[in-house]
């Protein structure tokens, strides 16, 4: 077999996900990633670390060793290698690695390796979910075409804090546990929100009567970026953004397929559409 012919074999079974053994291929992978997230999760617990900490670094290099020979031949059998290597997934890929490199200098640095967590991401695509994903693309839309509105309601918000803080500073003062504007304005933004933690109280009966006033302003607060999103939604799905046509089957055993693909998942034959 010649170079060429294996680059595309390995592309083939390691990119797509539209025949029987690139399907399995990434089944595999899943079940690697969720392990791999499950042991660094259970090697950040004290009383596990130190009694299956041997375990643990085994596991570790093992997934770390099968996660770079797949990232390398990602890269090897791309036909545009910097591309992929500058993706989203490929960012990603290189990430999930990494860690366990940097960590020979910076221990604590490999638990960043939960973020393999992310290539779980790929499921929408490995499990066929095309509606989900089809659905996925109307929520990003709509949220593109929210952007400048949400970032005028965001510097709004802003703006509103600052003179929020600003104003309980001058009330409370210092003698009340506001010992500084950013500190006012930390209360202000997490009474706005709603969240309220209770490590700053106003005082005074004028403080409190602000913080009221804050609290029924941040419940108003959190109802616009929901309806302006939900707009632009509407005028996504009114625009026929949405999944459209009819199904797709294979031709030769007849089972419905994604509409994205090029070889049927179920029998590997070539799907052939209607132009």
């Amino acid at each position: 077999m010649g170079n060429a012919a294996l680059r595309k074999k390995i592309y083939i079974i390691i990119h797509g996900t539209d025949t029987p053994a690139g399907r399995r291929f990434d089944v595999v992978l899943l079940w690697m990633i969720l392990l791999s997230t499950l042991t660094v999760c259970l090697e950040s617990v004290p009383s596990y670390r130190q009694q299956f900490n041997v375990y643990f670094r085994a596991l570790e290099m093992v997934f770390t060793a099968a996660f770079t020979l797949e990232y390398l031949l990602r890269i090897y059998s791309n036909p545009r290698p910097l591309k992929y290597m500058f993706s989203f997934f490929g960012i990603i890929d290189f990430l999930s690695v990494i860690p366990t490199f940097l960590a020979i200098f910076v221990p604590s640095l490999r638990y960043i390796m939960a973020i393999r967590i992310l290539r779980l991401l790929r499921v929408f695509r490995i499990l066929k979910l095309t509606s989900y994903v089809e659905n996925a693309q109307i929520i990003k839309s709509a949220l593109a075409a929210s952007l400048q509105k949400i970032t005028v309601f965001i510097l709004t918000v802003c703006a509103l804090v600052l003179v929020i803080g600003t104003v309980i500073y001058v009330v409370e003062g210092e003698e009340n546990g506001f010992t500084s504007i950013p500190q006012s304005i930390y209360w202000a933004i997490v009474t706005i929100t709603t969240v309220g933690y209770g490590d700053i109280t106003p005082k005074t009966a004028t403080g409190q009567v602000i913080s009221s006033l804050v609290m029924l302003i941040g419940y108003a607060i959190i109802a616009v970026p929901t309806g302006i999103v939900t707009v632009e939604l509407s005028k996504v799905k009114a625009a026929g953004t949405g999944p459209t046509g009819p199904p797709l089957t294979c031709g030769n055993c007849d089972r419905e397929v994604n509409k994205t693909d090029n070889y049927c998942s179920n029998c590997g034959n070539p799907l052939v559409r209607m132009k």
